[in-house]
């Protein structure tokens, strides 16, 4: 099985044959974002994680107290479900999402995406971990990783990717989280995380697997 940093390695080698001027863009952009340090005020290894209560799939209120309820829990912050890394994480995720349970973690995943009804409730019943929906970016703003988009991604989305982002996360169209994962205890302290303002790197499954390996 390939590993999620081979999957997105070979995702920006398509995009560079593909569109090498737009993915130059990209690689200045993200340039900027490290030299000015975004993402450097994210959550920190031993600080609380704060408190947030967010719809699901299907609208209902969920709160990180009722999360933590059940155990340790894998936090991820991804920009939606319009976005080919975010996708090749979740599906990662998923592949170890047994892994993660057996050491008595849950896994749930936010984006800004608002919640469209087109799931039916037996589609939402078959998911395996929950979705949230931070549409206005306040939970991530709360975590550190509030990320203005540039306007050259929102145009790129807009023009060459017909996605209005203020439509999909109903009103914010220019706010997205920094991709991060935190990996909390059951008082909700944050004993791992990845967060990394490159969209294109994540996390490896594995990696936050042994993470809860050592909270076990």
């Amino acid at each position: 099985m390939k590993s999620l940093k081979q999957q997105t390695d070979a995702k920006i080698a398509a995009g560079r044959q593909a569109n090498p001027d737009f993915m130059k863009g990209v690689d200045s952009i993200i340039e900027q974002a490290k030299s000015l340090q975004q993402g450097s005020d994210a959550i920190k290894v031993g600080q609380e994680a704060p408190d947030f209560e967010l719809p699901d799939s299907e609208g209902k209120p969920t709160s990180l107290g009722s999360l933590l309820e059940n155990g340790p829990l894998v936090l991820v912050f991804y920009r939606g479900s319009w976005c080919p890394y975010c996708n090749l994480q979740l599906n990662a995720l998923q592949e170890y999402l047994q892994d993660i349970r057996s050491l008595g973690a849950s896994l749930v995943a936010i984006s800004p995406q608002v919640p469209d009804g087109t799931m039916t409730p037996d589609e939402i019943s078959k998911m395996d971990f929950a979705v949230l929906s931070d549409q206005d970016a306040k939970t991530a703003s709360q975590y550190g990783l509030a990320w203005e988009v540039p306007e050259f991604l929102i145009e790129h989305m807009r023009v060459d990717r017909n996605l209005d982002l203020e439509t999909i996360n109903n009103g914010n169209g220019s706010v997205l989280a920094i991709p991060a994962t935190f990996v909390l205890d059951r008082n909700g302290v944050v004993t791992w995380r990845h967060v990394d303002v490159d969209y294109r790197t994540r996390s490896e499954p594995a990696d936050i697997v042994e993470a809860l390996q050592k909270l076990s």
